[in-house]
């Protein structure tokens, strides 16, 4: 009895060998698709750091020009946006980074990481906002419209192009959906410091201020807590956003040949790319090819390209867990 449960795992190694063949062409379609889409977002990404560091620059001079401390303190808001921007390149060029012995999926988790610091990054971004805008209500200061408007205008357009061409790449990654956040974030700032400017220059209310910072910070603040919270998840190897364990499982067990599923485990490799493990019980070995390029087939209809099957027949599942 030993020695045919040895020929039928035997069996299974030869039948997924030659079912990684016939995959190949396809993961190779795969894996070429998602390099174009990396080298598209690295360009995008490059573009957007080189654009927010002069538009910095920009602000901090006329900061400094206008004895403006609101745009002062903006340039440096911005300067960490760019500090973000930079880590979400890292982590796009980790998730794409190639296994050693050491680390056998390379540094793709610490794409994970990034989001995770890129999130807090925001939070803290936030507090900022709020304690300058509490202090305003309580001493607000002089401001002076016209060179407020005018940069804070050209911040819309900048923030508003890069979060624009970062939001059409956002769904396929939580680090471009954080660098898209913080954009937008600045985007809803600079709007904000645009309206207190017009508002105040012609009405004299300094008090609007503070009350669209807070706005602002709400805002922020709400986008950002789902990131953060997904950040966590992916960190603690949890089952991705998009992914039911449940529904891949009746799925999986719909199949033909199909018997019986289970120690079904999913989780992140990187930020864009997901794995799963499972066992399945088939009726006989002679299936075990049929079966695997099915369940393949339907986890790469799903967005699961590493995927570590065993198969196993009846007899040898119940075998090794004395259930006959």
């Amino acid at each position: 009895m030993e020695h045919h449960h040895d020929h039928e795992h035997g069996l299974q190694e030869h039948h997924d060998h030659h079912h990684e063949h016939e995959h190949e062409h396809h993961h190779g379609l795969h894996h070429h698709h998602h390099a174009h889409a990396i080298e598209k977002l690295s360009t995008i990404y490059i573009v957007a750091v080189a654009l927010n560091l002069l538009f910095v620059i920009v602000e901090a001079v006329a900061g400094f020009v206008g004895n403006s401390l609101g745009l002062l303190s903006d340039a440096g808001h911005n300067l960490s946006d760019v500090f973000s921007l930079l880590l979400a390149m890292i982590a796009l060029k980790l998730a794409s980074s190639h296994a050693t012995k050491r680390f056998t999926y390379g540094h793709r988790k610490a794409s994970v990481l990034i989001s995770l610091l890129n999130a807090i990054i925001l939070l803290v971004a936030v507090g900022a906002i709020i304690v300058e805008s509490v202090q305003k209500f309580f001493n607000p200061g002089e401001v002076s419209g016209d060179l407020i408007i005018w940069t804070a205008a050209i911040g819309i357009v900048i923030n508003g192009l890069t979060a624009w061409a970062l939001s059409r790449q956002q769904k396929h990654d939580i680090n471009t959906r954080g660098a898209f956040l913080h954009m937008l974030a600045d985007t809803l700032v600079s709007i904000g410091v645009v309206v207190s400017g017009v508002v105040i220059k012609y009405t004299g209310w300094n008090i609007v201020d503070p009350i669209i910072g807070l706005v602002i910070a709400i805002v922020i603040l709400v986008s950002t807590w789902e990131l953060l919270a997904e950040s966590l998840r992916m960190s603690t190897d949890a089952v991705p956003e998009g992914f039911d364990v449940d529904d891949i499982q009746n799925r999986i067990t719909a199949i033909d040949g199909v018997l019986n599923v289970h120690h079904v485990h999913i989780w992140a490799i990187s930020t864009t790319e997901t794995a799963l493990t499972c066992h399945i019980v088939i009726p006989e070995a002679g299936m075990l090819e049929e079966v695997t390029d099915r369940v393949k087939e339907l986890l790469d209809g799903l967005g699961i390209h590493h995927s570590t099957l065993e198969l196993e027949t009846r007899s040898s599942h119940c075998k090794d867990r004395n259930c006959c």
